[in-house]
């Protein structure tokens, strides 16, 4: 299934793709797309719903992060080879845990604001693991059945807070609308292989990451496995799992977002977001 959440924020409706892509609603069978339903019997029922009549959802509204109730954003750094090189850094030994803040999280479409005082925001497309059940010291082997799904996002930073003001990288990792997620949540059953994914990613236009979660470090499974054993995950938690080459820090010179930009990404078979950049506004 491809579940996904729609209309203005703060008021998304739960929503599901058919088999032919259309937009429908399950407002009428769930609340919402939450941890009960991202949970192994949750999506069980869903599963269980003929598609074809549920009600179409018209035209084409905004849509939202396609799930609710994480109450972690965990990130991993530098888990790709030649972007850990771009980078000027060696490859790890044990993956790189960060936290971004669970306020940056919204619709894949929203536009992405420059913090105020930045002068280094980037880009790094990431495939992002949404977990279904409460996992704690869990094996490599099992881990993959505590995911439920699989969803694009963007890991937006802001370098110059994350490198240079020191402390941790989270500085720069956690700005308002740094962390934009979607369009859908594609449920596990319909990724057999989430490290045979291609990537890409463009700036107004310009192809700049382009790679594949088979040049991962530390694939997906050794990642839930891993950050299990420093904290329990909830459902409805979030992992990003790192970024392959092309950021824009890895350029000579270095490019960064300025108002006005586009970014454009996609990932095989999780669909595509588009994010303007704008300036900085107070809320």
């Amino acid at each position: 299934m491809k579940l996904l959440r729609f209309g203005k924020p703060g008021k998304e409706k739960p929503g599901v793709l058919d088999h032919e892509g259309r937009l429908r609603d399950l407002s009428a069978h769930v609340a919402d797309i939450g941890p009960e339903q991202l949970s192994p019997k949750g999506l069980a029922k869903l599963a269980k719903l003929n598609l074809e009549k549920l009600p179409l959802v018209r035209g084409k509204p905004r849509l939202g992060v396609p799930f609710v109730g994480a109450t972690k954003f965990v990130a991993i750094g530098l888990n790709y080879s030649d972007h850990a090189a771009e980078t000027g850094n060696p490859i790890p030994k044990e993956p790189i845990i960060f936290h971004k803040t669970l306020s940056c999280m919204q619709g894949p479409n929203d536009e992405v604001m420059l913090p105020k005082g930045s002068v280094k925001t980037d880009w790094e497309i990431e495939l992002g693991m949404v977990i279904g059940s409460r996992a704690s010291y869990v094996t490599k082997k099992n881990a993959l059945s505590y995911v439920a799904g699989y969803v694009l996002a963007n890991d937006v930073s802001e370098r110059a807070f994350q490198m240079e003001r020191g402390g941790l990288w989270d500085k720069g990792k956690g700005c308002d609308s740094f962390g934009p997620v979607g369009p859908w949540l594609v449920t596990s059953d319909e990724v057999p292989n989430p490290q045979r994914l291609s990537m890409w990613l463009d700036v107004n236009g310009e192809r700049m990451q382009s790679g594949s979660t088979k040049t991962m470090i530390f694939d997906c499974a050794s990642i839930v496995s891993y950050v299990s054993q420093f904290m329990t995950l909830l459902p409805g938690d979030l992992i990003i799992t790192g970024t392959p080459p092309g950021v824009g820090h890895g350029f000579k010179p270095p490019r960064y977002l300025k108002a006005g930009d586009v970014m454009s990404m996609g990932i095989e078979g999780l669909g595509e977001a588009h994010q303007q950049v704008v300036k900085y506004k107070a809320a």
